[in-house]
């Protein structure tokens, strides 16, 4: 256990660098602040750097060829802020730019924050990843009358790594089905995170606990109400303060649904598709609307997808792990836990063998060599919006944010940019030795 002063210190130390690097982002000239490239009328914003141009070229690029409306990243190297640009709209009707501090919906990026936060109240000993969730939780509060009963097997380590049982693929994702769940817990719209593991707890699982991986959104609202249970506070205003404001993030918030409700310095939003659906909450309740302004159930998205960051904000909070022994969040010995290989079917192939990329607790871990390395990242995706959140072995750290899903042949933004940003990386010549100045 470090003791309080040498993290206070290394907290003061981390939060100081990365503030510095934000106020000289801020005081940028307003001509370098709305610029166009010669290559595109698409407005960039934020600071140059010659030495990091393949990022500005691949940016510009990407978003001209997949018709982006706009996007934002950021890059630290060894926790110091380097590079963090906005490019393309914010508001296409309005041209109005997107500014390197945007704020975006972060979709299932919004994972990593919950798992942080529950390996924060494992460190404090208020419950461990091996409890049964329904041992943490009182099971007559939350199990119907009749269940699976292999729901009373279900760990929290299996919520974490997406073992729990069940599995999208084979049956459905319920939450989108608010309707359904509206009218099992007998109220009316919208349904809450509650409504839905309520719904959730009624079906049967798709596999044992434990014996495989499968991507599961509603894992991580239960862990929500662990996190809510184990503490008594309600699980924005915990991550807010134990998982965000140690490490210096102060605008990072749970997203609204209604266009009129965004958070001020928040993007717009464009689904690909451009699809209408009957609204599922607010005062246009069965009204048709645009699919991403109140016919997808956003309050509700909460501890596996409801939250809205910048890119800076997630290179901030990716930095504090590359020291493990000087985080400001987690001890040394919980980051190593968190991105652990699971036991069994989630961490090995049908021969035993490791498999080459597995999902920790809260994070995808791909390894890299034999010494321990590993790069870990997240992506996230909703009508609108196409995350990407990467930390490599080498100290690196990106995030690139979109405010638009797929492109014009329905491939994943996120997917297609991926490669290309390890290339713009291998591409750099001469890497900053100080943060982002002007």
């Amino acid at each position: 256990m470090r003791n309080v002063v040498s993290r206070r210190t290394a907290l003061q130390t981390f939060a100081t660098a990365i503030s510095t690097a934000i106020t000289t982002l801020s005081l940028a000239s307003a001509a370098d602040e709305a610029s166009a490239t010669k290559e595109s009328n698409l407005p960039v914003t934020g600071m140059a750097n010659p030495d990091l141009v393949p990022f500005d070229n691949l940016m510009t690029e990407f978003l001209q060829q997949h018709d982006v409306p706009g996007g934002a990243i950021a890059v630290t190297r060894n926790s110091q802020l380097i590079y963090a640009r906005g490019f393309g709209w914010a508001e296409k009707e309005t041209q109005r730019p997107v500014q390197p501090d945007s704020l975006f919906r972060l979709a299932s990026i919004s994972k990593p924050l919950t798992a942080v936060a529950v390996m924060q109240i494992v460190q404090q000993g208020k419950f461990g990843l091996d409890d049964r969730v329904f041992d943490v939780l009182p099971a007559k509060d939350w199990l119907p009358e009749k269940h699976d009963e292999r729901l009373r097997a279900i760990t929290i380590k299996h919520l974490l790594q997406h073992s729990g049982g069940w599995d999208r693929e084979k049956s459905f994702d319920p939450i989108g089905r608010v309707r359904r769940i509206a009218k099992f817990v007998g109220k009316p719209l919208p349904a809450t995170p509650a409504d839905v593991i309520r719904y959730t707890l009624s079906l049967q699982l798709d596999f044992d606990p434990g014996t495989r991986y499968a991507y599961y959104n509603v894992d991580y609202l239960i862990l929500g109400r662990l996190i809510e249970h184990a503490t008594g506070e309600n699980y924005e205003s915990y991550v807010k303060q134990h998982v965000l404001a140690p490490v210096g993030i102060t605008r990072m918030q749970l997203g609204r649904a209604w266009k009129g409700d965004l958070a001020q310095g928040e993007v717009c939003y464009y689904d690909a598709e451009k699809q209408e659906h009957k609204a599922i909450n607010g005062s246009k309740l069965g009204e048709l609307v645009p699919q991403v302004y109140g016919a997808e159930n956003m309050e509700a998205y909460e501890a596996h997808g409801g939250w809205i960051g910048s890119a800076i904000d997630l290179t901030r909070f990716a930095a504090a792990f590359d020291k493990p022994d000087a985080s400001p969040l987690l001890s040394a010995q919980s980051i190593q836990t968190m991105w652990s290989r699971p036991e069994g079917g989630p961490g090995f192939d049908s021969e035993g063998k490791p498999k080459d990329l597995y999902y920790g607790c809260g994070w995808s871990v791909r390894p890299v060599g034999k010494e321990g390395r590993a790069n870990t990242f997240h992506s996230g995706l909703i009508s609108g919006t196409s995350t990407l959140l990467v930390r490599r072995h080498d100290g690196l750290t990106w995030a690139v944010l979109f405010n638009t899903d797929h492109d014009q042949k329905d491939k994943t933004l996120s997917s297609l940019i991926d490669p290309l940003l390890h290339e713009a990386a291998g591409a750099v010549k001469r890497w900053p030795d100080k943060a982002v100045s002007v």
